[in-house]
């Protein structure tokens, strides 16, 4: 159960995007009015203003943290064609039992890209302190910090060329040393006839570079978010896909295949698992929870829906919530409650209630869409 919290944004402008760290006490959001702004918890539950930079010259599309291990840092892209990263750099304790002065430092801007920088992402800790990101002119970059002690020095490790413009990407977070790195990323080109619009490249340690293991051409609608699922032991990856028209979730089973195996490639096979269009139009985010068995979408309609898988190609709506926080049964909670004698007294949501109950946090003051990039 949640706690109700309001949460009042503070931004002038359309909010892009939002983002927790590892331990979920911290929370940062970024908007078209080029700032960000970051938000913490404090020991009642409530969530205060602690920060507020201007990060660039344009929209800022995503912001993200990276794992505390390498400190409070963050990473933004913009349309003014930069990426940049951030640290929080806090004074002297001005006395007991208060917090010193905080501060956002931007330790380095990635000017590389030619066109809008559209996703940012820090790659997992085990690979060292990486940062992806991909642009409109359809090209993903990979930087990497040589001395995470100087968050200033930053070197292009990699440059991969895809045929369409991208709009989102994510690497794959499993812990297994039979994983190489993998990085998935999506376009939001909207011609169908440009074939698939997600890719998923590995990198090699034979050839030393990222070769590129598929196209899912079952996806020829425009991607605006994609996000592997936490792999705590699976043999497969999980891959979740918001499109123009539905959310689509991805099985991708590396296969053993020893020709594969000898160039250092992995051979992927691609099914989808579960298909939802409960949105009724596009789907703008998707997310996981920790432990990869319940997917989050944001749509069009206004709602955000969670689906949780009961085995491997089984996946079930489980809540849909209202922007105004309200939550709306399902439709397995809807036709249990009409076969079941109910007082008249009794609403739906009061029944639906009983087994789960999400409270709004906040809202955004302006809620008209705009073009992205």
């Amino acid at each position: 159960m949640f706690e109700a919290q309001e949460i009042k944004a503070e931004h002038k402008d359309l909010i892009h995007d939002v983002s927790f760290d590892f331990y979920g006490d911290r929370m940062a959001t970024c908007s078209s009015d080029q700032f960000v702004k970051v938000w913490d918890k404090n020991g009642d539950g409530n969530w205060t203003l602690t920060s507020s930079f201007k990060a660039h010259s344009a929209s800022v599309w995503k912001v993200t943290w990276a794992n505390p291990e390498f400190g409070q840092v963050l990473a933004t892209c913009s349309f003014d064609r930069t990426a940049a990263v951030w640290e929080e750099i806090v004074g002297d304790t001005p006395g007991p039992g208060q917090r010193g002065t905080r501060h956002w430092v931007r330790r380095t801007n990635l000017v590389d890209s030619r066109t809008s920088v559209t996703d940012v992402k820090f790659g997992p800790k085990a690979q060292g302190l990486l940062l992806a990101t991909c642009s409109a002119e359809g090209i993903i970059r990979i930087y990497e910090a040589p001395d995470v002690m100087n968050l200033s020095q930053w070197t292009l490790q990699h440059e991969i060329h895809c045929k369409l413009p991208l709009s989102c990407l994510s690497w794959n977070p499993s812990l297994s040393r039979l994983h190489p790195p993998m990085i998935a990323v999506g376009s939001d080109d909207t011609n169908v006839n440009n074939g698939g619009k997600v890719f998923v490249y590995e990198y090699s340690e034979n050839s030393r570079r990222w070769v590129k293991l598929d196209t899912i051409s079952s996806i020829t609608d425009a991607v605006h978010d994609l996000e592997f699922s936490p792999n705590l032991g699976r043999s497969f990856h999980i891959l979740a896909v918001a499109t123009n028209r539905d959310l689509r979730i991805l099985n991708l089973t590396p296969l053993d295949d020893e020709q594969a195996s000898q160039n250092g490639v992995t051979k992927l096979d691609i099914q989808t698992a579960a298909q939802f269009n409960d949105h009724g139009g596009t789907v703008w985010r998707v997310c996981w929870n920790v432990t990869g068995t319940i997917v989050t979408s944001a749509g069009d309609d206004g709602f955000v829906r969670m689906f949780k898988m009961h085995s491997i190609n089984l996946w079930k709506s489980i809540t849909s919530i209202k922007g105004d926080g309200t939550q709306i049964p399902t439709a397995t909670e809807a036709t249990r409650s009409t076969s079941t004698a109910i007082p008249q007294a009794s609403s739906v949501s009061t029944l639906a209630g009983q087994t789960a109950r999400y409270i709004k946090l906040g809202s955004i003051s302006q809620p008209s869409r705009e073009q992205w990039y």
